[in-house]
């Protein structure tokens, strides 16, 4: 099962009205997890996100979040997620049901390769064919850059070379992931929705200060 979450129907007050579920933001911690409460899924495993490259295999839920970009689990019934506001929220599955991700794919994290390194990870653990969903995200008309940030990532991912509807430069992060994956022989499903477009999302490069919506992906 998977899912992706929105702003909305939470309790958190602005500017993180109303699904916030990171305590990270500075949202009232009891409000977060009155948020997380609310979630339709299992329980739920979260991560302190660094914009790395570590990869952890999740065998049980923990109260200490694991300092990492992405996790893996063969356990039923443990939520994955990875949150964002603006970020890709990737999940990945593998169709025979036994092997589930969720990946946090920023800029960063398109250069380091985090997605195609938990691909591998997922196959070493058995996999065999794999699906992936991108969630919502800031899109490539959206996520100007200056010229030093396009150039570190276009380098590694020319497909990720976008321009704003002003013609500055950007990057289009959903469009070169899609890409890098389908490259590994992975089916793709494709959100298509921004986050800075769409005000049912959170997003940091429209409101700065915003909480955070989550991708969540489980066996069942």
């Amino acid at each position: 099962m998977r899912q992706f979450t929105t702003r909305e129907a939470g309790v958190s007050k602005a500017p993180f009205d109303s699904l916030n579920l990171a305590l990270h933001v500075g949202d009232d911690s009891k409000d977060v997890m009155r948020n997380r409460s609310l979630v339709d899924a299992p329980s739920l495993a979260f991560m302190n996100q660094v914009h790395g490259s570590t990869i952890v295999v999740v065998d049980s839920l923990s109260s200490i979040e694991p300092t990492a970009d992405a996790m893996v689990t063969q356990q039923k019934n443990l939520a994955l997620a990875v949150l964002v506001a603006d970020c890709i929220p990737l999940l990945m599955w593998d169709r025979a049901e036994t092997t589930v991700a969720a990946v946090h794919v920023g800029r960063r994290g398109l250069v380091h390769l985090i997605a195609l390194s938990t691909l591998t990870l997922m196959k070493e653990m058995g996999a065999t064919d794999i699906c992936a969903e991108i969630g919502p995200a800031i899109c490539g008309a959206c996520y100007e850059v200056g010229q030093d940030v396009f150039d570190e990532v276009v380098q590694n991912r020319s497909s990720a070379a976008s321009k704003t509807l002003r013609g500055t430069l950007a990057l289009n992060l959903p469009r070169a992931l899609e890409t890098a994956l389908v490259d590994q022989g992975v089916e793709v499903i494709q959100s298509n929705v921004c986050t800075v477009e769409n005000e049912k999302y959170f997003s940091y490069r429209r409101d700065s200060v915003t909480g955070r919506q989550a991708g969540l992906i489980w066996l069942t």
